[in-house]
């Protein structure tokens, strides 16, 4: 690669990225992550038979039919936070009570993990408001290339402190008194 290579056009994985990026951005993501990974240890944990050594651990308990209610209950309402965004209240206020729901009947709501999960992620839906986009700057139209007229305590004004300058009269020069 030399110095005189120009950019290339950025490929189809940026591209991709950046359209993710702006889908994520317009939507409570986050949230519907948070509901949606607080569902599966809920829905799992019930039905799961866990080997410590030759010991074999069976979790299966009468509110395996509630557990696996609320852990699909939960998925679903984590993707209909990313498609459906209008939902965000109604579906951070029912994540949030289903995983209170879920602390007595699913194994202490997926031994704490998928309760925690669902919790944050109810609350921060209810929390997410859309952005506002940022409102567009009037385009200034080029002039015949004279240079931006200098706004009173604006960007474009002489840093001067010594106040010595041609508009003053002073051209660099103090006076004595």
């Amino acid at each position: 690669m030399s110095a005189e290579t120009s950019a290339a056009e950025p490929g189809q994985f940026t591209h991709r990225r950046l359209q993710f990026r702006v889908w994520r951005g317009a939507r409570p993501f986050w949230a519907g992550l948070f509901v949606l990974l607080g569902g599966f240890p809920i829905l799992y944990f019930p039905y799961a038979h866990l080997q410590l050594g030759h010991l074999t651990l069976a979790m299966a308990t009468t509110g395996g039919a509630g557990s696996l209610i609320i852990g699909v209950l939960l998925i679903v309402l984590g993707i209909s936070l990313w498609f459906q965004k209008h939902v965000r209240t109604f579906a951070g206020v029912a994540a949030i009570l289903l995983a209170l729901v879920s602390l007595p009947v699913s194994n202490f709501g997926g031994f704490v993990v998928g309760f925690l999960f669902s919790l944050i992620g109810g609350a921060m839906a209810v929390s997410w408001a859309p952005g506002v986009p940022p409102a567009e700057q009037p385009v200034q139209a080029a002039g015949d290339g004279d240079a931006p007229e200098a706004v009173p305590g604006g960007v474009n004004e002489p840093q001067d402190l010594t106040k010595t300058t041609p508009v003053n009269g002073t051209n660099g020069r103090h006076s004595a008194g």
